[in-house]
């Protein structure tokens, strides 16, 4: 692998971004002059393709680009906090790995297009070939996805390098990229082979089935809604701007047939179903287990490989090292406060997403800790769910879900809503597919699914956030729906709600009481810490002190907020006095227990206590939810749907792209 990044590194990082160097130019290509050995043989012209997909996912994608919704925060106050909300005004550099990695991955594709059909093959090789360049054509297609999705109209090419008469190129539509990108995943489709045809052993790689789904997606975003401008005026103005979709309504429905057909292909074929337990899901990408849902992933595993920090950055919370165990974390964001309310109570993906728990790691003595509101972790990608350590602490060999078996059963139901304007039975049933895995086949929790369009689109919204969180694609997502910025205001409205007990929340839990009767290691079979809720009366009636009370009710400092004490098991059953417990109770039992402040700061991360109010001694109002600098302080309309071009690293060496940045930047 290694010889073949050599190989075909040097024009990849080279592409239409990175430079016009004259003398550079003048160089002969290695890509062209090393072409005739790498198609040589069909092993070397494999390890080409491979060199392709080591590009496809970022740090940034992780991390940056993964906070900054209903779903995720940041925990930080750097420009990495600025980028989650929204502010790209003086950090633009630091958005640029996706788009350059991504150029990368089609430079690999496009050699490999161009090469693979000119190879000399014997017959029993020529399929095997043919799903090669399927394989280079999805991977093209799905690298341009990503860069479209967020930058909009980019430079692009199908051809390799070495055979461009320039590097200079403008900025394309981005409804021919997408189109192209749909061609390419078409005819990927009809070299690729089913998973069942055993011709690729891994979801790492792509199959018809995969390739189907991505052609849905892409068609959907293809048909969706984006920040455009008129690229016929450069320098281009902010009068242009609007959110919309593309003008031709005909291809539009088009698209949405396309995608409701991909995704009914792999429904039909029955190869891929939803797993049973939610948690699975996730234990086995962290430990390189492959099964029937997870239908493509960004496999990363050595110390060698990008750094894209999958459990790292976007881990739960933990504080200390285990050195001789589970190492260190390094969690970077929460999950948005808000969100853990949106599940029902018994929705297992509730605590799979949102994980209620901490790790306090210490060589010999680690331990949970219970997150408060403000302080709920990232949950899917858990390195106490691995079996082992992994590379390092950073690099902790998390397979990236990149594609997933429910989002074919929304896309197609989403689909056939856009199509027949209101949903069909086949597309309440396939929701009601991924919310009975959800309520584990208990259909009496399904809930009523609506069948008008803007309802049922509504609900595909919403539950598209609560199956395919954190997983890359609720901020796109947002965009392409048209309602990023209306939306995410409403979120941050709903924060200030949540920190006054009003609406919705009234009835929140404000303390919570859990014991610890295990300590986390690798396996971990925990997925949220059990508790007790408790109410302010509860208190009272525990005969807490005054310096007690106070401890529990002040929202500002890390040592308060929480207060351990000893609660009475019998028979069952928990008791807060001893003098509660039954008389003829058979065993009792005197635990520690803590009892929790679920809005304050007694918690691994968050940003700020969860309060918009200022009590003396005890509560301070949270500039993060309320401030200038707060959450989503960045979003404006019409702006922040686009990212901007990275001026210095970008714009400035590629001729053809003077005058074209942002018009709003």
């Amino acid at each position: 692998m290694k010889k073949i990044i050599n190989i075909l590194g040097v024009s990849a990082a080279m592409l239409l971004v990175f430079t016009s160097c004259e003398d550079w130019l003048d160089m002969p290509s290695e890509s062209k002059a090393d072409s005739s050995t790498v198609f040589e043989t069909v092993g070397r012209a494999e390890m080409a393709v491979m060199g392709g997909y080591s590009w496809l996912h970022t740090q940034e994608l992780g991390y940056q680009l993964l906070m900054g919704t209903d779903e995720s925060a940041s925990t930080e106050s750097n420009s990495k906090y600025n980028v989650a909300n929204y502010d790209y005004t003086n950090t633009s550099s630091m958005l640029s790995s996706t788009y350059t990695n991504m150029y990368k991955a089609i430079e690999y594709a496009n050699v490999c297009v161009k090469n693979l059909p000119e190879m000399s093959v014997s017959d029993s090789e020529k399929k095997k070939v043919d799903a090669l360049l399927g394989e280079a054509l999805a991977i093209r297609a799905y690298a341009y996805w990503n860069i479209v999705r967020f930058y909009g109209d980019v430079p692009y090419t199908n051809v390799p390098t070495a055979e461009l008469a320039t590097f200079s190129s403008s900025r394309v539509s981005r409804d021919i990229i997408y189109d192209n990108c749909i061609e390419d995943l078409q005819r990927a489709i009809e070299l690729l082979p089913w998973k069942s045809e055993g011709m690729v052993a891994t979801p790492e790689r792509f199959t018809k089935n995969s390739a189907y789904g991505i052609l849905a997606r892409v068609a959907l975003y293809a048909a969706g809604y984006s920040l455009r401008w008129d690229l016929n005026t450069v320098p281009y103005t902010q009068s242009s701007l609007k959110i919309a979709q593309r003008s031709d309504a005909a291809r539009i429905k088009e698209l949405y047939q396309i995608a409701a057909d991909a995704c009914k292909a792999v429904i039909t074929k029955g190869e891929n179903k939803l797993l049973e337990d939610y948690d699975q899901v996730f234990r086995d990408l962290g430990n390189q287990q492959y099964n029937a849902e997870t239908m493509l992933e960004y496999g990363w595993y050595s110390t060698n490989g990008p750094d894209v920090r999958t459990g790292y950055t976007n881990g739960i919370p933990t504080s200390g090292t285990d050195n001789e165990g589970l190492g260190k974390g390094g969690s970077q964001m929460i999950a948005m406060p808000t969100f853990y309310f949106e599940f029902e109570e018994d929705d297992q993906r509730r605590d799979v997403s949102v994980c209620n728990y901490g790790l306090k790691l210490s060589t010999g003595n680690n331990a949970y800790q219970m997150n408060t509101f403000a302080g709920m972790g990232v949950g899917k990608y858990r390195i106490n769910w691995k079996k082992v350590r992994g590379s390092s602490d950073s690099k902790r060999d998390f397979n990236w879900p990149i594609l997933r078996y429910s989002d074919i059963l929304l896309m197609y139901a989403e689909a056939l809503n856009e199509l027949n304007n209101g949903a069909t039975s086949e597309a309440k049933k396939a929701v009601e597919d991924v919310r009975l895995r959800a309520f584990r086949n208990d259909a009496a929790k399904v809930g009523t699914i609506p069948s008008d369009y803007g309802d049922f689109r509504d609900y595909i919204i919403q539950e598209r956030k609560l199956e395919l969180s954190n997983e890359g694609l609720r901020k796109s997502d947002l965009a392409r729906w048209g309602i990023l910025v209306d939306y995410l205001t409403a979120e941050k409205e709903k924060l200030v709600q949540l920190a006054k007990r009003e609406g919705r929340y009234a009835d929140v839990d404000v303390y919570r009481a859990y014991k610890l009767a295990s300590t986390p290691s690798f396996a971990d079979p925990t997925i949220a810490l059990p508790y007790i809720s408790m109410t302010e009366q509860d208190l009272v009636n525990m005969g807490l002190s005054e310096d007690a009370l106070t401890t529990l009710h002040t929202l500002n400092s890390g040592s308060k907020g929480a207060l351990k004490t000893n609660f009475f098991e019998a028979d069952g059953k928990v008791y807060f006095k001893k003098e509660d417990v039954p008389a003829d109770a058979k065993k009792v039992e005197e635990v520690e227990y803590t009892i929790l402040n679920m809005f304050s700061v007694n918690s691994i991360k968050q940003k700020g206590n969860l309060c918009v109010e200022d009590v003396e001694g005890l509560s301070a109002n949270n500039a993060w939810i309320t401030g200038k600098t707060g959450v989503f302080y960045g979003m404006k309309k019409n702006m922040v749907e686009i990212l901007p071009f990275n001026t210095t690293n970008i714009i400035d060496v590629n001729p053809g792209l003077a005058g074209q940045q942002h018009p709003c930047y």
